[in-house]
C-alpha cells in the first residue's frame, strides 16, 4: 500500500511506500518533538528570564522604595533640624533679648540707687548742716544772752578745736574781782547722749572751773521739769537759761564775797578746812578716787588672768608629773630593786 504526499516545493505529488512514510512520519515526529522540546525550553528559558526580570524589578522597586524612605527620612531629619536650629536661634536671640533688657534694667537700677544715695547723702549732709547751724545759732543766743545779763563777766567763746566747753563765763565783781568760772555746753540734737557729762565734767577738772551747765533741746529721762543736776553738771532746756545763769553766777558770787570777808581773819586751820571743802579740792579728790577705781578694776582683770595661767599650768605640772611616776612605777615593776630610787619621785607619791 502506497501514498502519494505532494511536494511542498513544487507541488508534484511524490508517492511513497509504507516503509518511507513512517520514517517520514518517525522523523517529522521526531523533528517535531526537538521543536517542541525546543520551543519548551525557549517558553522556560523566557519564564524564567521574566521571573528574572520579575525579581529584578521587585528588587528595583524596592530599592527605589528604600531609596524614597531615605530620602523622604532624610527631608524628614533635615526639616527637623532647620526646626530645631531655628528654636536654638530664636532661644538666643530672645535670650540675648532677655540679657540686654536685664543689664539695661540693671543700669536703670543702678542709677536710680546711685541717685538715691547721692538724695540720701545730700539729705544727710544738709541735715547735718542744718544741725551744725542750728548748734552754731544756740551757742551765739547763749553767748549774746550771757553778755547782755552779766556785762561784768569775761565771756570767752571756745574755738573749735580746743578742749573745753562751748563758752567760758568767768565771773567777776564790780571791781574786777575773779569770784569763779562756768562752762557753758550748748547741744541741738535729736538724742541725749550720757557722754556729755562725763565730758564736761573732765573739762571742769582740767579747767579748774566751779559750775559746769549743759544747755540742750533734749534731756535725760530723769530730767522731767526741763531743769536738774546729773553727775555734778547742771542741765537745762533754753527756756531756763536766764534763770539758772542768774542763780549760778549770784552764788559764785556770794562765796567769792564771804570768802573775800574771811581772808583777814582766817587761820591756817581755816584757810585748810575751807580748801578742803571747797570745790576744787573735791573736784581733784572725785578725780583721784576714779583713777584709783580705774586701776582697782584693772588689777583685778590683770590677777584673775594671771590666777588662770598659774592654774592651767599647775594642772599642767600635776599631769606631768602624774605621767613621769607612771612610767618610773611600770619599769619598776619590771625591773625591781635593780632600779634606781629616786626620791623625788617617791616623795611626790
Amino acid at each position: 500500500m502506497s501514498t502519494h504526499i505532494k511536494c511542498p516545493k513544487c507541488g508534484e505529488e511524490i508517492e511513497i511506500s509504507s516503509e518511507i512514510e513512517k520514517t517520514l512520519r518517525a522523523k517529522i515526529e521526531s523533528e517535531k518533538s526537538l521543536e517542541l522540546e525546543d520551543l519548551k525550553n525557549a517558553l522556560q528559558e523566557k519564564e524564567e528570564k521574566v521571573e528574572e526580570f520579575r525579581d529584578k524589578e521587585l528588587l528595583l522597586r524596592e530599592k527605589t522604595r528604600k531609596l524614597e524612605d531615605k530620602e523622604k527620612e532624610l527631608e524628614l531629619n533635615t526639616q527637623r533640624r532647620i526646626d530645631e536650629e531655628r528654636k536654638k536661634i530664636e532661644e538666643e536671640t530672645f535670650k540675648r533679648a532677655s540679657d540686654e533688657h536685664r543689664m539695661k534694667d540693671l543700669e536703670k537700677e543702678k542709677l536710680i540707687n546711685d541717685l538715691k544715695k547721692s538724695l540720701e547723702d545730700a539729705q544727710r549732709k544738709a541735715q547735718q548742716g542744718s544741725m551744725q547751724t542750728q548748734g552754731e545759732v544756740l551757742e551765739l543766743d547763749l553767748e549774746e544772752t550771757l553778755r547782755r545779763l552779766f556785762p561784768a563777766d569775761e565771756i570767752v567763746e571756745v574755738k573749735k578745736g580746743e578742749l573745753g566747753g562751748d563758752i567760758r563765763q568767768i565771773v567777776k565783781s564790780q571791781r574786777g574781782t575773779v569770784c569763779g568760772l562756768i562752762l557753758w555746753e550748748s547741744k541741738r540734737t535729736k538724742a541725749w547722749k550720757e557722754e556729755w557729762v562725763v565730758k564736761l565734767r573732765e573739762d571742769l577738772r582740767r579747767d579748774k572751773a566751779h559750775v559746769g551747765v549743759i544747755i540742750s533741746d533734749v534731756l535725760p529721762k530723769e530730767i522731767a521739769r526741763g531743769i536738774g543736776e546729773k553727775g555734778g553738771i547742771w542741765i537745762a532746756s533754753t527756756k531756763f537759761i536766764e534763770p539758772l545763769a542768774n542763780l549760778l553766777r549770784k552764788n559764785l558770787y556770794d562765796i567769792a564775797k564771804e570768802k573775800s570777808v574771811k581772808l583777814n581773819r582766817l587761820t591756817k586751820a581755816e584757810e585748810l578746812y575751807d580748801f578742803a571743802t571747797g570745790r576744787e579740792f573735791v573736784q581733784q579728790v572725785e578725780r583721784m578716787v576714779e583713777i584709783y577705781l580705774q586701776m582697782r578694776e584693772q588689777i583685778a582683770k590683770e590677777r584673775a588672768s594671771s590666777e588662770r595661767q598659774w592654774k592651767q599650768r599647775e594642772m599642767q605640772v600635776n599631769r606631768l608629773l602624774t605621767g613621769v611616776s607612771g612610767i618610773y612605777g611600770s619599769i619598776q615593776g619590771i625591773a625591781g630593786t635593780a632600779l634606781p630610787q629616786i626620791k623625788q619621785l617617791e616623795a611626790g607619791e
